[in-house]
C-alpha cells in the first residue's frame, strides 16, 4: 500500500507542494482558498502526516480526537463524557465524532482530525464489512504512519495498538444462572453486527455461559441485530412469533433494547410475568423503565480515565499494555420464574391469610 504524500495532495489541489505543505503544518501565511482546497483534498486522499515529520515540529496542540460509534447510544455518549472530562483535567481539549456504526464516516472524521494535527485519537474502531471484521484503508495508513491512537471498548483485528475493552463471560454466567434458578431454559439472544468485535465477544460469552449452565447453544434462538432500536424491534417481534417460545432473553445493547422493549410494551407483554429480559449496559432508560431491567455493564468512568493515560503514556512515547474490563451482572426485578415452571404456578395461586 501507497501512502498518499504531500506532493500527491498538492497535485490533486492544483498548488504546489510549499504551499500543501504550509497548509497542512498551519502556517498562518495561506490564503483561505488554498487551506480550504488543500484541506478538502487531504481528507478525501485519507493523507496521513508522517509522524516523524510531525515530532520534527515539535509543536503540540493540547487536542486530542475521540471518535464513537453512534453519538445516539447512551452507552457512547457516557463513555464520551468520561473520556472528555478526564482529558479536560489533564488539560486537553477533545473533538468528539460519530461514526454512526459506518467504516467510511469513521474514515472522513480522522482524516479531518489529522489535518487539524491533534495531537492523538482514541477510537471505537468499526471494521470494514461483517463478512470480515478488518481495518479500513485510512485505518490502516493512520497505524503506519505512527501517529498516537488507542482504542477503546473495540478492537480490530491485524491492528496492534493499546486498547482498552471490557470481558463479558463471568458477567453472562451469572446472568444464565439466575435466569436457571428460575426455570428458565429457553433463552434468546439479541445480538450485534459480525464487525463489531464487542458484538462476536457477546455471542461467545452467551454461549458460554449457556454451557456453564448446563444448556445447549440452540442457534435459532440467535438474532442478529446492528446495535441500532430498529434492529431491537425487528428482534422483538422474531420472538414473538418465535416457535420455541422464548422465556428470556439476553440484549447485546441499550439501544437495541429500548427498541425490543417498546414492541413488547404494544403488545401488551408483562417483562418479568411473560418474559425476562436482561440487557447489556446500564444506562438510565432501563433503570427508569418498569420494572427495572436486569443489566450486564462496566464502569464507564473508569474505562475513560485508562483511555486518556493510555493516549498520554502513547504521546509520550511508551507503549501501554492492552487492558481488559470485567463486567458485572446486576439482578433486577425484570426477572421472574418462567412459565410452567414451579415459581410461576405459585406466584399464579391465590393467597390466603
Amino acid at each position: 500500500m501507497n501512502a498518499v504524500t504531500i506532493k500527491d495532495v498538492a497535485q490533486a489541489a492544483g498548488v504546489s507542494s510549499a504551499t500543501a505543505s504550509r497548509v497542512l503544518s498551519g502556517h498562518p501565511s495561506t490564503s483561505a482558498a488554498s487551506r480550504e482546497k488543500v484541506e478538502a483534498v487531504a481528507r478525501e486522499l485519507g493523507f496521513v502526516p508522517n509522524a516523524q515529520a510531525r515530532s520534527l515540529r515539535s509543536t503540540k496542540t493540547d487536542t486530542i480526537a475521540l471518535l464513537i460509534s453512534d453519538v445516539r447510544n447512551p452507552y457512547f455518549s457516557d463513555l464520551a463524557h468520561a473520556i472528555e472530562q478526564s482529558a479536560h483535567e489533564a488539560g486537553l481539549m477533545t473533538f468528539i465524532g460519530n461514526a454512526n456504526e459506518d467504516s467510511a464516516q469513521q474514515d472522513q472524521f480522522l482524516a479531518a482530525m489529522l489535518s487539524r494535527r491533534v495531537d492523538g485519537l482514541i477510537v471505537v474502531p468499526q471494521g470494514l464489512d461483517q463478512a470480515a471484521q478488518r481495518p479500513s484503508e485510512m485505518m490502516s495508513r493512520i497505524v503506519a504512519s505512527g501517529t498516537p491512537m488507542v482504542f477503546v471498548d473495540r478492537t480490530l483485528r491485524g491492528i496492534e495498538i493499546p486498547s482498552l475493552t471490557a470481558s463479558s463471560a463471568h458477567a453472562l454466567e451469572a446472568a444464565i444462572a439466575a435466569l436457571t434458578s428460575l426455570g428458565h431454559r429457553r433463552i434468546a439472544f439479541i445480538g450485534g453486527p459480525d464487525h463489531a468485535s464487542t458484538a462476536r465477544e457477546r455471542h461467545l460469552a452467551f454461549d458460554a455461559a449457556l454451557a456453564a449452565n448446563g444448556l445447549p447453544s440452540d442457534p435459532a434462538l440467535h438474532f442478529a441485530g446492528d446495535f441500532k432500536a430498529g434492529s431491537g424491534a425487528q428482534g422483538a417481534r422474531w420472538l414473538l412469533a418465535h416457535p420455541a417460545a422464548p422465556t428470556a432473553v439476553v440484549i447485546a445493547d441499550a439501544p437495541m433494547a429500548i427498541g425490543a422493549l417498546t414492541v413488547w410494551r404494544e403488545a401488551g407483554l408483562k417483562i418479568s410475568r411473560d418474559l425476562s429480559v436482561i440487557t447489556f449496559d446500564e444506562v438510565d432508560a432501563m433503570l427508569m423503565h418498569d420494572p427495572p431491567i436486569a443489566t450486564i455493564s462496566h464502569d464507564l468512568t473508569l474505562m475513560g480515565r485508562a483511555a486518556v493515560a493510555a493516549l498520554q503514556a502513547v504521546m509520550a512515547g511508551q507503549n501501554p499494555e492492552r487492558r481488559e474490563f470485567s463486567s458485572h451482572f446486576t439482578q433486577r426485578e425484570s426477572l421472574g420464574p418462567a412459565a410452567g415452571s414451579p415459581g410461576a404456578m405459585m406466584e399464579g395461586m391465590p393467597t390466603h391469610e
